[in-house]
């Protein structure tokens, strides 16, 4: 516990280091070697840079692009961070660009992401296939879909021909999921008032929840929720969750699939559940104040205040934060009491694999654009 606090500390003093200035400036040919959170996949250095803003930790990063022949790296995605809050070392490197997080420019939370990419394949997180005559109608189908977060398009010269026309609908999580969900007395956790879970209905969903019964097997995934409520719009966002399952006890939520069946079990402390479609979700679950739970992990910083309602105020006030935890003064060490941890994970879309591929096309859905986008005002990236 001791050490994790301490490393929390460490990020809050990085976090620091560049709160006060925006840089927008991107490297290009230049490498930040070293210091590595993580390995992401985006299909340019933008999407990169945006991934390195919505990652609580990342201050710099550095993107592999298509043009790197030293290995078969392409499309990685470096973040990275220092305790001064600077890359340790900058050198040349042919094939790379590196950058800044944009966290100190208040950055939109959910970015349009217009420019569409030739000869490159978002591999995998179908959920849906269909045929199409463009990639502009692929992109429409995609923007159309409340589930769709990118696509994928095999043009009419792809190989093999039976499979060309075709358009892979794709799905990456708009919803925050807390990492680690842990029971922890003298604690509070709760979830920012502003943020943005989608919608797409005037028409106001109706809950149904099942207490005390699971429904068991036909597992899809495993995620950790606040509540039942959190789960329930977990498995609504997922285009292939047929029904859930949520631990009251450990937080786990199991988003299930089948869509031919559905047999429940009485079972003490699990809460089992339909999603909600085409409705306005029921997002007052973004209001509850979890006592005695810890969100552990994905920190931005910590503030020093006098109680978890300022605490989530603060959380709701700030555009990077998603949820918090609170630290009282009944908390069993005194070195942390009225530390109200900022959280937040990423939400952006995010292909799980980004490779080079012949005539097909890739996108995103341009439901987060402010205007009405025609194929004129898409950048077009070659590959």
């Amino acid at each position: 516990m001791r050490a994790c606090f301490i490393l929390v500390a460490l990020l809050y003093f990085c976090g620091l280091s560049l709160s006060q200035e925006c840089v927008r400036e991107l490297l290009e040919n230049v490498d930040f070697p070293g210091t590595d959170l993580t390995q992401l996949y985006s299909p340019d250095v933008n999407h990169c840079q945006l991934l390195c803003t919505q990652h609580p930790s990342c201050l710099f990063f550095t993107f592999i692009r298509a043009d790197w022949t030293r290995d078969n790296r392409h499309f990685y995605c470096y973040l990275k961070s220092t305790p001064s809050g600077q890359p340790n070392v900058q050198k040349p490197l042919l094939g790379v660009t590196s950058g800044y997080s944009l966290k100190p420019c208040g950055p939109e939370s959910n970015p349009c992401l217009s420019q569409v990419y030739e000869n490159v394949d978002f591999y995998g997180a179908d959920y849906q296939t269909l045929f199409t005559v463009s990639y502009e109608e692929c992109q429409r189908a995609c923007t159309n879909d409340p589930s769709c977060q990118f696509f994928t398009f095999f043009n009419g010269i792809f190989t093999p021909e039976k499979i060309r026309y075709k358009c892979h609908l794709k799905f990456s999580w708009t919803v925050p999921r807390t990492p680690i969900v842990e029971a922890k007395p003298g604690v509070v956790s709760g979830f920012s008032h502003s943020l943005q879970i989608m919608t797409n209905s005037d028409t106001v969903c109706q809950a149904r929840f099942f207490p005390n019964t699971d429904i068991p097997g036909n597992d899809l995934e495993k995620v950790l929720a606040g509540s039942a409520e959190h789960c329930l719009s977990l498995c609504s966002a997922h285009p292939r969750c047929t029904y859930f399952s949520y631990v009251t006890s450990d937080g786990s939520c199991f988003l299930k699939s089948n869509p031919n069946e559905m047999i429940i079990s009485a079972k003490d402390g699990v809460t089992s559940g339909i999603p909600s479609r085409f409705c306005q979700q029921d997002n007052s679950w973004l209001k509850d104040t979890h006592d005695g739970v810890d969100f552990r992990g994905s920190d931005i910083r910590y503030v020093m205040l006098d109680d978890p309602e300022t605490c989530q105020t603060t959380c709701s006030q700030d555009s990077n934060c998603q949820f918090y935890t609170y630290v009282n003064e009944d908390f069993f060490d005194s070195n942390y009491w009225r530390r109200c941890y900022l959280k937040r994970v990423i939400t952006m879309p995010a292909p799980p694999k980004v490779t080079k591929l012949a005539n097909v096309v890739s996108g995103f859905s341009l439901r987060n654009c402010k205007t009405d986008l025609g194929t004129d005002a898409i950048t077009h990236t070659n590959v």
